[in-house]
C-alpha cells in the first residue's frame, strides 16, 4: 500500500513536533481547497474539545475548577473556529 504523505509541524515558543499524515486522508477530510495545516488544525481543535468534554462531563470523580475553566475556554475556541457550538456540531450537548 502506498500513499503520499505530508509532514505538518507544530510549534510553540519553546518546543516543536512534526507529524506525518496521508495526503489522501487529509484531502478527504478537508472542505474544498482547504490547506493541509488548516485541516490538521481543525482536527486538533476537534480532538481537544472532545477530550475536554469527555473528562469534564463524562469522567469519573471530581473535576478541578481549573479544568472546568479550560474546557469552557476550549469550547469558546471551538465555536470561534467553526462558527457553531460543540453541541451543534456533534449533536451532543449539556
Amino acid at each position: 500500500m502506498t500513499d503520499e504523505t505530508v509532514t505538518v509541524t507544530l510549534e510553540t515558543d519553546d518546543a516543536s513536533d512534526e507529524i506525518e499524515v496521508p495526503v489522501t486522508l487529509v484531502e478527504m477530510l478537508g472542505e474544498g481547497d482547504e490547506s493541509v495545516p488548516s485541516v490538521v488544525g481543525d482536527l486538533a481543535v476537534l480532538g481537544l474539545a472532545q477530550q475536554a468534554h469527555g473528562v469534564v462531563h463524562h469522567g469519573h470523580g471530581e473535576v478541578s475548577p481549573a479544568l472546568e475553566e479550560a474546557e469552557e475556554l476550549m469550547m469558546d475556541l471551538f465555536e470561534d473556529r467553526f462558527g457553531q457550538t460543540y453541541g451543534e456540531v456533534t449533536g451532543h450537548g449539556h
